[in-house]
């Protein structure tokens, strides 16, 4: 049998709160220690050690007052050892990695079937996280490689260029070894730069030094 896990919710929408209160009061290995409709509400009755110690809370993040990124570090510091899952309608990049960097474990949209939410939060209590498949294609996507098009992409003759450029030749050393002008030299440079989206030969190297190429 599953430890049994205890669980604080804080959100603002009566109906939403309800919904979620409702399913978890039913499960057997969770245990429902506290219902906040603020962060405010949250702090001062976990403050007041008024509540058990949560292993889980779930926390909007569009609340009245604090919202619930900003709670993150307040909740932290009254329970260190609690994960916090962020449970919201919002699937944008920039509060998808501001509630991953200030200490989320997990972040699912309220969408998300109450059974599946049950099941994240056993495997972030066992040491795993969890992600809305929507919100982990967007982290995923943005550290991956960046994708250029065709009309971006580096000719056999630019690349011969930047490896010349990164063995510290000058533009006139890099024309007599391909047997071009240096004109010509400039004109595959300023391609390089535009199809690499940087405005410097020190920017070059440096994606080229990076493997970026």
């Amino acid at each position: 049998m599953r430890q049994q896990i205890k669980l604080a919710l804080i959100e603002d929408g009566e109906h939403v709160r309800d919904s979620i209160g409702e399913f978890f009061s039913a499960q057997e290995n969770v245990q429902l220690v506290l219902v906040a409709e603020s962060m405010e509400d949250f702090l001062e009755t976990a403050n007041a050690h008024k509540t058990e110690v949560p292993d889980m809370v779930l926390c909007d993040i569009n609340l009245p007052g604090m919202n619930g990124i900003e709670g993150i570090r307040h909740i932290r510091n009254i329970f260190p050892s609690a994960d916090i899952i962020m449970l919201t309608v919002f699937n944008d990049s920039t509060r998808i990695f501001r509630a991953l960097c200030a200490g989320a474990t997990g972040y699912a949209l309220k969408n998300t079937p109450m059974p599946e939410l049950l099941k994240a939060i056993f495997e972030i209590n066992a040491g795993g996280s969890y992600m809305s498949p929507s919100i982990a294609r967007k982290v995923i996507e943005h550290f991956a490689p960046a994708r250029r098009g065709e009309e971006d992409m580096l000719s056999p003759r630019e690349m011969q260029v930047i490896r010349a450029l990164t063995e510290g030749l000058s533009y006139k050393l890099i024309a007599d070894r391909l047997s071009v002008s240096i004109d010509t030299i400039r004109t595959h440079v300023k391609h390089i730069y535009r199809k690499l989206h940087v405005n410097s030969k020190a920017e070059v190297l440096s994606k080229a030094f990076r493997g970026e190429l």
